[in-house]
């Protein structure tokens, strides 16, 4: 198997990793407070990561200045979560996983907006291909519900996280200051930690540990490793074997996957209309694959 194919390989395990955050999330959203969980699920992703800092030698004096950094960048990433766990209490996790395939865009905008960058025709026509494909999943196939601007609570809840979330490509470049990755992320989670547990301590203590069934902890410790820890490993495994527009073009499998979770888990699958919205993300996924081809 060459690097490449090695790095396609990781991304088609990512989004299958992250699409199980959607279906998973969605049974547990209402049995417990997304301040009290995502709390929990940032103190384990932290440990582990801040392990793995540990082992490889990235946890250095200078990583740790400016410590306020991880705070801001935790602020903004731990929102992103909150917020799709809020979502996720009346949204459908094929409808949710769809918003998910904005962020692209969206960070595409904000980049070219705040730091000057350019994309090529074939990815700008990508992504909003895409775009056209989630808003297709979002209203469900409904024109009139797209034209009246008729979307549901638990999306406009999510999208609102999605947003904070596609400003952290941003952030992430503008504190960097030469750490590691997993340096970067474990400040990240840290004080994503932190922030969590001063804003949710409500949640957290009148959160009945004991009493939380046994899907709640699954899903904890699943978004926590694999939808976390698993997912970062992933990424950074493929960043440094594809281009950064293959490694964005997986995005757009996530609403494929998610419909792989559903049908696993006994749940059934959208309708032929709402299919076609997915087919669009395929689209979106061939064009950015595509992309990089013809610059190659």
């Amino acid at each position: 198997m060459t690097e490449a194919s090695k790095g396609h390989l990781a991304m088609l395990i990512f989004s299958a990793c992250v699409a199980g955050s959607f279906s998973l999330g969605v049974l547990v959203a209402n049995d417990i407070a997304p301040l009290a969980l995502n709390t929990v699920r940032f103190v384990i992703a932290a440990i582990i990561v801040g392990a793995l800092t540990w082992a490889t030698g990235g946890m250095t004096r200078q990583a740790l200045q400016s410590p306020w950094r991880y705070l801001v960048m935790g602020a903004v990433f731990s929102s992103y979560f909150v917020l799709m766990f809020e979502g996720l209490k009346t949204a459908a996790p094929v409808s949710a996983a769809s918003v998910f395939t904005l962020n692209p865009i969206m960070s595409a905008g904000l980049a070219i907006l705040i730091l000057g960058q350019a994309v090529s025709w074939r990815v700008g026509a990508a992504l909003v291909i895409g775009a056209i494909g989630a808003l297709w999943v979002i209203f469900r196939a409904d024109f009139e519900a797209f034209l009246q601007f008729q979307v549901g609570r638990g999306e406009a809840i999510y999208f609102l996280g999605c947003v904070a979330h596609a400003f952290f490509p941003i952030m992430f470049r503008v504190f960097n200051r030469g750490e590691g990755a997993f340096m970067a992320t474990f400040g990240m989670l840290s004080g994503g930690s932190i922030v969590l547990a001063c804003v949710g301590w409500g949640a957290i203590r009148a959160t009945d540990w004991m009493s939380l069934g046994w899907l709640v902890w699954v899903t904890i410790m699943y978004v926590a490793v694999f939808a976390s820890t698993v997912t970062f490993v992933l990424l950074q495994f493929a960043s440094m074997r594809l281009p950064a527009s293959k490694v964005m073009a997986y995005t757009y499998l996530t609403p494929t996957w998610v419909i792989v979770w559903e049908m696993m888990l006994g749940h059934g699958v959208p309708t032929g209309l709402i299919l076609v919205g997915v087919g669009l993300s395929f689209l979106a996924v061939i064009l950015l694959l595509k992309s990089e081809e013809q610059r190659a």
